[in-house]
């Protein structure tokens, strides 16, 4: 994987699985931040207000850094871990995987829970579309209107996406490109007489 991209999930997934009884429905949701993550277990919650347990585990950032694993009443490590287990074994980010359990009135013990809350993961995980995404920076310029020419035949080779642009006397461009590209696009730009770069 170049470390200027990463895996997550397009939109919401949902596993099921069972286990003596006992029924664990998972989800699957891409998110940013660790609000977003509050506001989907938040959801869950109130969605299966009688349920016994409702675990989670996430993912977030393109460096994999920041995660968090819950167990939620469950033995220590038989749910979160096992769910973010699920999470790195498929090299996931910016996602969070919730399994809620409704106890079916036996037992499962360490093992049992482990492989339950592994499997529900795996199934909500299995349903979801998988896309790779790259990691981006922008880059804001300024420059007089008679380097327009030079600019934009820079901006037509290495194909950065046009955020904003504006071409008066003086133009401004907002631009964005993959994290190990913008180096290249700097240094080319900087060769055009007029232009600075600004804080965006």
């Amino acid at each position: 994987m170049e470390s200027d991209s990463y895996r997550t999930i397009r939109e919401p997934a949902e596993g099921y699985h069972t286990e003596k009884r006992s029924r664990f429905i998972s989800h699957a949701v891409p998110v940013r931040t660790v609000e977003d993550v509050k506001a989907w277990v938040d959801r869950y919650r109130r969605q299966y207000y009688d349920a016994r347990h409702v675990c989670w585990a996430y993912m977030l950032g393109a460096e994999r850094t920041a995660f968090r694993a819950v167990d939620d009443g469950e033995p220590s490590s038989t749910a979160g871990k096992p769910i973010l287990g699920q999470i790195n074994s498929r090299e996931l980010t910016d996602i969070l995987v919730v399994v809620i359990r409704y106890f079916g009135g036996i037992e499962l013990g360490t093992g049992g829970l482990i492989a339950a809350y592994r499997a529900a993961a795996a199934g909500a995980l299995a349903a979801a579309q998988i896309e790779v995404r790259t990691v981006d920076e922008r880059i804001a310029i300024r420059f007089e209107y008679p380097d327009l020419n030079g600019v934009m035949q820079i901006v037509k080779d290495m194909h950065p996406e046009i955020l904003a642009q504006t071409f008066e006397s003086d133009c401004e461009m907002t631009l964005r490109i993959r994290r190990s590209e913008a180096g290249i696009l700097k240094r080319r730009l900087a060769t055009v007489g007029s232009l600075v770069f600004r804080q965006d």
